[in-house]
C-alpha cells in the first residue's frame, strides 16, 4: 500500500466515525428536549406557544452539531489537504 492509499483509507474511516459519533449526541439531545417539552406542555398548557418556540430554537441549535460533523466528514473525504501534499510530494 502506498501513502496515498493509506491517507484515503484513514480519511474514509475517520469520516465514518465522525458521522457516527456526531449523530449520537444530537439524536439523544433532541429526544430529551422533545420529552421535556411535551412534559412541560402537559403541565402548563397555557404556555404552549412559548414552550414550542423555545423548543424549535433549541432543536435548531442541537441539529447544528450534526451538520458540523457532516461538513467535517465531507472535508475529510473530498477536500483533504493531506492528499494534495502527498500527490505533490510523490509526483
Amino acid at each position: 500500500m502506498d501513502s496515498l492509499t493509506v491517507i484515503a483509507f484513514a480519511s474514509i474511516i475517520s469520516a465514518g466515525v465522525t458521522m457516527g459519533i456526531g449523530a449520537i449526541g444530537p439524536a439523544l439531545g433532541e429526544g430529551l428536549a422533545a420529552k421535556q417539552a411535551v412534559s412541560a406542555i402537559a403541565q402548563q398548557p397555557d404556555e404552549k406557544n412559548t414552550i414550542m418556540r423555545t423548543l424549535f430554537v433549541s432543536l435548531a441549535m442541537i441539529e447544528s452539531i450534526a451538520i458540523y460533523c457532516f461538513v467535517i466528514s465531507m472535508i475529510l473525504i473530498f477536500a483533504n489537504p493531506f492528499w494534495d501534499h502527498f500527490i505533490a510530494k510523490g509526483g
